[in-house]
């Protein structure tokens, strides 16, 4: 599932250090403007303990945890929507991502330089969203005239993609993002079509000094408070630190983890929120090859999931054998929880639930 999240930012908030620290792909990372040019794409794996549960119920010779997609893309400024620094290269590229993670500098530090001179999260939010608040504007501007014409020659759904555009269009002059306006169901289908960058969903990650962990700053917390405010969620990391733990392991990462009181890497709670951000959830598959988590979209049916692993799956599905983990943990073996009766059997229109772990019958 080819699905995506843009780590978005002012120069110099540590966008590519967390890159770095999540995929240890080895991005260049230096204190000047405009150090990523073109995009870096990692495939990170997604944390789940569940996993390694399964596994000591199910042996199996190897596990495969699902996986999300993270893009760092250069560095915005003001002005971007106008072709400002990298404007439209930057803006090209954020919009081929699915959502944003939006890294603020939330740490004072005189010897990486701030692009606008110094340490104001909200400001640097406030000029990163506004940017893409024009940047869709003029994109809706651009494209005016066709949606007129489409309009009065009656094409397919032009009548109300044209009345769509005409609510989205104000909302944006009053420098409102497009996920802050409430649309029906159909206005979300046809939405989709314009490509906005203010429809995608947002995660704030505050990037602090390593003696603000685990709980933040005073800049954390506005931006908590801001993102709050919007209905977003907020995660707390020290890029730095992250790097560091990102390059140690066994006992060393563990020292570590316990010096700056976190109980995991940050990016683990990172990438598990990207993860959610993408409308995502995982089910599993466990025999003596492996125990594997399968990403799906949340709300997808049995075939739709069983899709995920082959097209033969969705197109001959017959059903799904479904247990829990709860199951698992309870009854121990596959066996006896089919003994139990608790192996449930589920047709087409069952939706597949986070954690599900499940064996598919089907036609080839």
């Amino acid at each position: 599932m080819a699905l995506s999240v843009g780590i978005v930012g002012l120069p110099n908030v540590g966008k590519s250090t967390i890159f770095n620290a999540l995929t240890q792909a080895g991005a260049q990372s230096a204190n000047y403007p405009f150090c990523t040019v073109d995009p870096n794409v990692g495939v990170v794996p997604v944390p789940d303990p569940r996993l390694q549960e399964i596994a000591t119920f199910i042996e199996s010779q190897k596990i495969l945890p699902a996986t999300v997609d993270i893009v760092d893309i250069a560095g915005l400024v003001k002005g971007a929507s106008k072709g400002e620094g990298l404007g439209n290269k930057f803006l090209g590229n954020i919009r081929e991502t699915d959502a944003i993670l939006m890294v603020v500098r939330c740490f004072d530090n005189d010897d990486i330089i701030h692009v606008d001179g110094s340490v104001d999260p909200i400001r640097d939010i406030e000029v990163i969203e506004l940017e893409l608040i024009l940047a869709d504007l003029g994109s809706m501007e651009k494209r005016w005239r066709k949606l007129e014409s489409n309009a009065r020659a009656g094409k397919d759904d032009s009548k109300a993609v044209l009345a769509l555009a005409q609510k989205i269009k104000p909302h944006l002059e009053e420098g409102l993002s497009v996920r802050s306006l409430e649309l029906g169901v159909e206005e979300k289908r046809l939405l989709k079509q314009f490509q906005l960058l203010t429809e995608k969903p947002v995660l704030y990650c505050c990037n602090v000094s390593d003696s603000e962990l685990p709980d933040g700053n005073e800049y954390s917390k506005l931006v908590a408070a801001h993102a709050a405010a919007s209905g977003h969620e907020t995660v707390i990391v020290s890029g730095a630190i992250e790097e560091e733990l990102a390059g140690v392991e066994g006992e060393d990462k563990a020292e570590l983890l316990e010096a700056y009181g976190l109980e995991e890497p940050a990016l683990n709670s990172l990438t598990r929120a990207c993860y959610k951000l993408l409308g995502l959830c995982s089910y599993f598959t466990a025999g003596p090859k492996e125990i594997r988590a399968w990403t799906i979209r949340q709300g997808d049916t049995a075939p739709k999931a069983a899709g995920v692993i082959h097209g033969d799956f969705e197109r001959g599905f017959i059903r799904a054998q479904i247990y829990t983990m709860d199951d698992l943990r309870e009854y121990k073996t596959e066996a006896a929880i089919k003994a139990a009766g608790k192996l449930r059997a589920e047709g087409k229109a069952y939706v597949v639930k986070d954690g599900d772990i499940v064996h598919f019958l089907f036609n080839v």
